[in-house]
C-alpha cells in the first residue's frame, strides 16, 4: 500500500490546495511542502526493501480478462526517479513560497504544482504499458496548467500551448509504440515486456514501435528536431522552470529511453534515432545557449544541451554509458534546479533577467551569486563538482566508442566541442550578471532575498559539491542499486572515484575547461545579438507555418463537408453511420436465420399499421406543421413501446416511453427557435424542381436505413440461441449478477463498465449545452415589464420596470387547478421513481427509467407552474445531481479493489437488522442509485436551460410591446 499511498499524496493534496483561500499562502505552501516530504519520506523508507527485493509490486486488478491491471512498480532506478521528484519538489515549494506574489492565485499554482508531481510519480511508478502512456499525457496537461499559469501573458499562452502540441502529439505516438510493444511482448505488464527483449527486436514490427517510443520521448524531453518548445516554456514562473525543467517533465523522456533500454537498444536503429538526436541536441543546445539575453534562455538551450548529452549516452548501446547517462540525471537536476532558483531570485530582486542590463551583482547579492557560481560551475564540469564526475564518464564512453573508425575519432571531437559551449555559456551567465561595474539602470535596487528564498538552492548546491568529493559514499549506492535494476546481470562494473590518473577523459576535461575560456573571450562582443551560422533557423517560425498550414488545410476541408445547414450535417452523419454499417458485411455477407418465426397477429399487425401511419403522417406534417408532427411522432414512439411489451420486453418498453416524454417535452420548448416556415409553403407555392429532388433523396435515405435496420434485426431475431450469448446472460444473471432480470444485470453488472461510459457521456453533454446557453439565462430579477405596463407605470411615477413577483408566469399564465394538481404530482412521482429504482435488479426498471419519472415530474413544474416560481420554492442543483451520480457510480466500481476484486465487481451483503429482519444490500444499487441521479441531473438541466431560453424570448417580446 506504500505505493499506492505515495502516487495518491500529491492528488489528494491538488485537491486540498485547490479549495483553500486566495489569501492563504503560507497554509498553501505548508500543504504542499507537507506532502512533497511525505511523499519522499515514504520513498527513501523503502529503500532497504528495494536492495533486499529488486522490486516492489502492487497490483489492483481492473480487467483481469484483458491483462489489464492497475500496476505499480517500484525498482532502483524508479526509486531514484521518485526521489529526484519528490526531494526537489519540497524544495521547489518552499523556494515558491518567498517567489509568488500574494496577488497571484496561488491555490491554483500549488494545485496544478501537486497535480503535476503525482503524474510524474505516476509515470515512474506505473507496471503498465498503457498506465504510463495515461500518465504521461497527465504530464501534458498538468505542464500546460503551469506554464499558463499567467496567462493574461501572451507569451504564456503561446508557449504553453506550443508545449501542449508537441508534446501532446509525442504522447499519442507513444502510446501507438505501447500498443504494439504489449502486443509483441504478449502483454503489457512491465515486467514481462522487460522479458521479451529476444522476441521484440526479432519482430517486424521492431522499428515502427521503436520510432513511435523514440518520438514520445525526444518530444517530451526537448531534443532535436522538437527542442524549440522548452525556451518558450520559459514564460511560465521560475519555481515551474526550476521543477520541470530540470528534475521533471523534460527528464521523462530520459527516463523512458533508459527505462526500455534492454528491450529496445543494441541495434543500429537504436543508436542512430537516439544517438543522432541527442548529439545534434547536445551541439545546438549548447551553441544557442552563447547568445541569448534572458538568463532563463540561457540555462533553457543548456537544458537541451545536457539532455541531449543524456540521450547520446544512451543510444551509444553500452551499459556504462548507460551508467553515465542515469548519473547525469540526477547530476543536472541538482545543479540545474539551482541555477534556475538564482535565475528567478535575480528577476525577483531586481526587476529583470536581461543580461544586457545586469552587472555587478556579486557586491550586492554575495550568497546570491556565491550559490550561482558553484553551480554553474558544476554544470561546466570543474572538478570536485558532481558534474565533472558525469562528464569524465562520458569523454570516457566517446573514447572507447565500439564503432567504426571515422565515428570513434569523431564523437570525442565533438564531445570536447560541446564541453567548451559548455564552460563558456556558463562562464558568461556567472561573469555579465554577478561580475563588472555595478549598474544602476535596474527597476529595483538589488538585495538579498530572505534566507529561506536562498535554503533550497543551497541545499543543491551542498549536493553537487558532496557528491563531487566523495561520490562513492554519497550518491554511489543508489546509483549502484539504479543501474543494476535496468541491466541486471549485465550491470558493468565501475569506480567513482574523483581521481583516475592521467588519462584521455582528463586531458580532454582540461581541454573544455581552457577552450572555453579563451571561447567566451571570444564571443563576448557577440553575446546577446544574431546567432552566427543558425540566425534563419527557427524552430518557432517552422513550428507557426506549421500550424498555419494545417489550420489552413482544415478549413479547406470544413468548406468541403460542412454545410451552415443542419440538414445536410445530419444527411453526413447518417451516410457515414449507413457505410459504417454495411463495411463488415462486405467481407462476411449476411443471412438469414433458421429459427422458426411466430405467426402474424392481426392486433399486432393493426399497431404497426397506425405506428407507420403516424411515422409517415410526422413526416408530411413537418413541412406544414411542427406540433402536429410532434404529437404524430410521439405516435409513432408509444406503437414502439407497445412493440417491446408484445415481445415480452417490458424494460425496454418503460425506457422508450419514459424517453418519449422527454423527447416530446425537450422539443416542445425548441419548437420556437426553429426557423420560420418558408414563404412559398405558407402561400400555396408548388415545390421547386430543385426541393422535390431533395425530398427524394431524403426518403430514399431513410428507407434504405430504416429496410437495412429491420433486415438486421430480422436476422438477429430468427438466429438460433446457441449462436449469441443470450443464454450465458440468461444463466448467469442470478448467480453471478445476484439478479433477475436480465437486461438490468447486463447494465450494471456484466457490461457495467460500458454503462459508466455512457452516463459519463450523458454529464458531458448536459454540460455542454448548459455552457453554451448558461450566457443567455436570464435572472428572474432582471425579467422586464411589458412595454405598456412600464409606460403606465411611468405615467403614475413609478419606477418599477422589473417583475418582482416570484410567482411570474410563463407565456400564457397558468390555471391554478392544474398546477395545484401538478405540485401535489411530484411527490407521487418521487415514489414511482425510487420504487422504479429499488425493484430494477429483479423486476422491470433500474436507475435510468426511475431517473427518467423523476426528472419528467420536476419537468412538469416549470411547464405548469412557471420557472421563476419553481426555483424560488424548489432547490434543484442539476450539477450536484450529475457529480453526486457519477460518484457514487465510481464509488461502487471501486468498492471491490478492497476485496481484491476487478473494477465494477458487484459485492453482495446479507444481515439481520433489528425491526427490519433480513437485508440484503449490493454494490449495484449503489451503481444504480448513481445512474439515477445523473439522470435526473442531466436531463433537469438540459430541459431547464432550454425553459429558461423560452423565458426570455418570450419576455423580450413582452418588452417590445409584442413586435419581437
Amino acid at each position: 500500500m506504500s505505493l499506492l499511498l505515495i502516487l495518491l499524496l500529491p492528488f489528494v493534496g491538488s485537491l486540498c490546495a485547490a479549495f483553500l483561500p486566495a489569501n492563504a499562502r503560507n497554509a498553501e505552501a505548508w500543504l504542499a511542502g507537507i506532502v512533497a516530504l511525505a511523499a519522499a519520506a515514504l520513498v527513501a523508507n523503502l529503500y532497504p526493501q528495494i536492495v533486499a527485493e529488486g522490486v516492489i509490486r502492487m497490483s489492483i486488478p481492473w480487467a483481469p480478462g484483458l491483462g489489464l491491471d492497475f500496476s505499480l512498480r517500484m525498482d532502483g532506478y524508479a526509486w531514484l526517479f521518485a526521489m529526484l521528484i519528490t526531494v526537489i519538489g519540497a524544495l521547489v515549494v518552499v523556494y515558491a513560497r518567498y517567489y509568488m506574489s500574494p496577488d497571484d492565485p496561488v491555490p491554483r499554482f500549488f494545485a496544478f504544482f501537486l497535480a503535476f508531481m503525482g503524474a510524474m510519480l505516476g509515470v515512474v511508478l506505473s507496471g503498465n504499458l498503457l498506465q504510463i502512456a495515461m500518465f504521461w499525457e497527465l504530464t501534458s496537461l498538468a505542464s500546460f496548467m503551469l506554464i499558463a499559469y499567467w496567462h493574461h501573458r501572451v507569451d504564456a499562452r503561446r508557449g504553453a500551448r506550443m508545449a501542449l502540441i508537441v508534446t501532446g502529439t509525442g504522447g499519442l505516438a507513444l502510446l501507438g509504440g505501447m500498443l504494439l510493444l504489449g502486443h509483441m511482448a504478449g502483454s503489457y505488464d512491465l515486467d514481462a515486456v522487460l522479458a521479451a527483449a529476444d522476441t521484440i527486436q526479432s519482430h517486424p514490427w521492431y522499428p515502427v514501435t521503436l520510432i513511435l517510443i523514440v518520438l514520445g520521448a525526444l518530444t517530451k524531453s526537448a531534443q532535436f528536431p522538437f527542442h524549440f518548445w522548452l525556451p518558450h516554456a520559459m514564460a511560465a514562473p521560475t519555481p515551474v522552470s526550476a521543477y520541470l525543467h530540470s528534475a521533471t517533465m523534460v527528464k521523462a523522456g530520459v527516463f523512458l529511453l533508459a527505462r526500455f533500454w534492454p528491450v529496445l537498444a543494441g541495434t543500429d536503429l537504436w543508436f542512430w534515432l537516439v544517438g543522432g538526436a541527442g548529439l545534434c541536441s547536445l551541439l545546438i543546445g549548447a551553441y544557442l545557449a552563447l547568445f541569448q539575453q534572458d538568463m532563463k534562455g540561457v540555462l533553457a538551450y543548456s537544458t537541451i544541451s545536457h539532455l541531449g548529452l543524456i540521450t547520446l549516452l544512451l543510444g551509444m548501446n553500452s551499459p556504462l554509458a548507460l551508467v553515465a547517462a542515469v548519473f547525469h540525471i540526477a547530476n543536472h537536476a541538482t545543479f540545474k534546479a539551482s541555477l534556475f532558483m538564482a535565475a528567478g531570485i535575480v528577476d525577483h530582486e531586481t526587476g529583470t533577467r536581461n543580461m544586457q542590463r545586469l552587472s555587478g551583482l556579486y557586491r550586492a547579492m554575495p550568497i546570491t551569486a556565491t550559490l550561482a557560481i558553484v553551480a554553474a560551475a558544476a554544470m561546466a564540469g570543474v572538478p570536485l563538482l558532481n558534474g565533472f564526475l558525469s562528464k569524465e564518464m562520458f569523454f570516457a564512453e566517446t573514447i572507447f566508442l565500439d564503432r567504426p573508425d571515422w565515428q570513434h575519432i569523431s564523437l570525442p571531437l565533438v564531445a570536447t566541442l560541446a564541453s567548451m559551449f559548455s564552460v563558456a555559456y556558463s562562464l558568461r551567465f556567472i561573469h555579465q550578471v554577478f561580475f563588472g561595474p555595478p549598474t544602476d539602470d535596474l527597476p529595483r535596487a538589488p538585495h538579498e532575498p530572505t534566507r529561506w528564498m536562498l535554503l533550497p538552492s543551497a541545499l543543491l548546491v551542498l549536493a553537487c559539491v558532496l557528491v563531487g568529493m566523495f561520490p562513492g559514499i554519497t550518491v554511489g549506492p543508489y546509483l549502484r542499486t539504479a543501474t543494476d535494476s535496468i541491466l541486471g546481470s549485465d550491470a558493468p562494473s565501475y569506480s567513482l572515484a574523483v581521481w583516475h590518473g592521467l588519462n584521455l577523459p582528463l586531458l580532454m576535461s582540461a581541454t573544455a575547461l581552457i577552450g572555453g575560456v579563451v571561447l567566451y573571450r571570444a564571443f563576448l562582443w557577440r553575446a546577446g545579438t544574431e546567432v552566427p551560422l543558425l540566425e534563419r533557423i527557427d524552430g518557432k517560425r517552422i513550428f507557426d507555418w506549421s500550424q498555419t498550414r494545417l489550420m489552413s488545410g482544415a478549413e479547406q476541408a470544413m468548406r468541403w463537408l460542412f454545410s451552415p445547414r443542419l440538414q445536410m450535417q445530419l444527411l453526413v452523419l447518417f451516410l457515414v453511420a449507413l457505410g459504417g454499417a454495411l463495411l463488415p458485411m462486405l467481407n462476411t455477407g449476411s443471412s438469414w436465420g433458421t429459427r422458426e418465426t411466430m405467426p402474424l397477429h392481426p392486433a399486432f399487425a393493426l399497431l404497426w399499421i397506425v405506428g407507420g401511419t403516424c411515422a409517415l403522417a410526422a413526416a408530411w406534417q413537418a413541412k406544414h406543421h411542427r406540433f402536429a408532427a410532434l404529437i404524430l411522432a410521439g405516435g409513432a414512439g408509444l406503437a414502439t413501446s407497445l412493440t417491446f411489451v408484445w415481445f415480452s420486453a417490458p424494460d425496454l418498453a418503460l425506457t422508450q416511453l419514459t424517453v418519449e416524454v422527454v423527447t416530446a417535452v425537450l422539443i416542445l420548448l425548441g419548437l420556437r427557435w426553429l426557423p420560420p416556415r418558408e414563404a412559398r409553403f405558407a402561400q400555396g407555392r408548388p415545390e421547386t424542381a430543385r426541393v422535390r429532388l431533395r425530398r427524394l433523396r431524403d426518403m430514399s435515405i431513410a428507407v434504405a436505413g430504416g429496410v437495412g435496420l429491420a433486415a438486421l434485426a430480422y436476422a438477429i431475431l430468427t438466429r438460433p440461441d446457441i449462436d449469441g450469448i443470450s443464454p450465458f446472460f440468461i444463466e448467469q444473471s442470478l448467480p453471478r449478477g445476484g439478479g433477475l432480470n436480465v437486461v438490468n444485470v447486463i447494465l450494471v453488472d456484466f457490461r457495467g463498465f460500458d454503462t459508466l461510459g455512457e452516463i459519463t457521456v450523458l454529464a458531458v453533454v448536459a454540460l455542454t449545452v448548459f455552457a453554451l446557453l448558461r450566457r443567455f439565462r436570464p435572472a428572474p430579477e432582471s425579467i422586464p415589464l411589458p412595454r405598456q405596463q412600464r409606460e403606465q407605470n411611468a405615467a403614475d411615477g413609478i419606477e418599477e420596470t422589473r417583475v418582482p413577483d416570484p410567482d411570474a408566469k410563463l407565456p400564457g399564465g397558468y390555471m391554478m387547478l392544474p398546477a395545484v394538481l401538478v405540485r401535489l404530482l411530484l411527490p407521487l412521482a418521487m415514489l414511482v421513481s425510487l420504487f422504479f429504482l429499488l425493484r430494477g435488479h429483479n423486476a422491470p426498471g433500474g436507475g435510468f427509467v426511475g431517473g427518467l419519472v423523476l426528472a419528467t415530474a420536476i419537468i412538469l413544474q416549470y411547464l405548469v407552474g412557471g420557472i421563476v416560481w419553481v426555483e424560488s420554492r424548489l432547490r434543484i442543483h442539476p450539477m450536484v445531481w450529475i457529480a453526486l451520480g457519477l460518484l457514487s457510480a465510481a464509488t461502487a466500481g471501486a468498492s471491490a479493489w478492497l476485496h481484491g476484486h476487478p473494477f465494477l465487481t458487484s459485492l453482495a451483503w446479507h444481515g439481520e437488522l433489528p425491526l427490519l429482519g433480513e437485508l440484503h444490500l449490493s454494490s449495484v444499487l449503489l451503481f444504480d442509485l448513481g445512474v439515477y441521479m445523473l439522470v435526473v441531473g442531466a436531463t433537469v438541466l438540459m430541459l431547464v436551460v432550454i425553459a429558461h431560453q423560452s423565458l426570455r424570448r418570450h419576455h423580450r417580446k413582452l418588452s417590445l410591446g409584442g413586435n419581437a
